[in-house]
């Protein structure tokens, strides 16, 4: 009997969905990202895992389909680190993205008021973000490498807790008094933004000072680029900001209107749940739609790589148009 690659003939190292198209990329995250990847029992991860294990190692797998396959993939990439394989943390997980965040940020727009809620709920934020960092992040990596990691982890999380803080104390004081109290509702949305923009570059700081890998269509690598790290460092944070926006801007609208209807008058503590559950109604399809604006191999032009780089490119037989780069997440 043939193995169940010669059968089948899918290549499970690459997403399901072709990632060169916008549509393509949100079914790609929407799988990803999907919060229903929590409640898959142990025997049914741990089964997920045996099926890729045999899938890559030539196994026979008999009866499987390639729709099997797929959801055996897609619940192996969301529970297991993909440098270590070990289990991740459950919170760390990008399918814990929607249900976490929709907690955080229906409490950070419902408590916005007072500077104890505001530090508080920004903390919390920063912290679930540095749990998923680390999460997506440590393994694979040596000890000495692990310790830099971590020390690089928590310079990031301190200026992006400080930095979100900051900028929601000063603007609920300078700024919100002189306008409409719809714009004091979008304080955490500008608070957000900015610790996205200080923990971007904090995070990825040996990127934009040493490059990152830059590699050919054919995979093949051929240079660290500082170039290309500002430029995937760029496309995630509009990336991660249009989530926010999507997140954060239209729930406080609604919530405005909302506020004055008998029921909320009457049941006030009932506004933080109907935040919570607006927020998360807008993540479930911002986070997807979000993560899929840019590919995650981003190309750029050689004419745009730095000229030493660049150089070396030309002086290759064959020479490429673009070159590729992970831009993260």
């Amino acid at each position: 009997m043939s193995s169940a690659a010669e059968r089948l003939g899918i290549n499970i190292e690459k997403p399901r969905y072709d990632q060169s198209t916008y549509t393509g990329r949100a079914k790609h995250f929407f799988i990803v990202t999907n919060p229903l990847n929590l409640l898959a029992g142990n025997a049914k991860l741990e089964e997920s895992k045996r099926i890729v294990s045999e899938y890559r190692n030539g196994g026979k797998l008999p009866g499987i389909t390639g729709d099997q396959l797929w959801r055996a993939k897609q619940l192996y990439d969301s529970t297991y680190h993909p440098d270590t394989g070990g289990k991740m943390f459950l919170l760390g997980r990008m399918s814990a993205q929607v249900p976490c965040n929709m907690v955080i940020t229906g409490c950070m727009m419902t408590f916005y008021k007072t500077t104890p809620a505001v530090v508080f709920w920004q903390w919390i934020n920063q912290s679930f973000n540095a749990a998923v960092n680390y999460t997506q992040k440590a393994g694979g990596v040596s000890s000495e490498g692990d310790k830099g990691e971590t020390q690089k982890l928590a310079v990031s999380y301190c200026a992006a807790t400080s930095g979100a803080v900051l900028t929601a104390i000063s603007l609920n004081k300078f700024m919100a008094p002189r306008f409409s109290p719809m714009i004091g509702r979008f304080v955490p949305l500008a608070a957000v933004a900015a610790a996205n923009a200080i923990n971007l570059p904090l995070m990825n700081v040996d990127g934009i000072k040493d490059g990152i890998p830059v590699l050919s269509a054919d995979g093949e690598e051929l240079g660290k680029s500082a170039k290309a790290a500002r430029s995937g460092i760029s496309q995630v944070l509009v990336s991660r900001i249009a989530m926010a926006m999507c997140a954060m801007f239209l729930p406080p609208i609604a919530m405005a209107k909302l506020e004055k209807r008998p029921f909320l008058t009457k049941y006030p503590k009932m506004n933080a749940p109907i935040q919570v559950l607006l927020v998360g109604a807008s993540l479930i399809f911002a986070t997807p739609l979000g993560c899929a604006f840019f590919p995650q191999m981003s190309s750029m032009k050689v004419s745009s790589l730095e000229p030493e780089l660049r150089s070396k490119i030309m002086a290759r037989p064959n020479l490429p148009d673009v070159v590729y780069y992970n831009k993260g997440l």
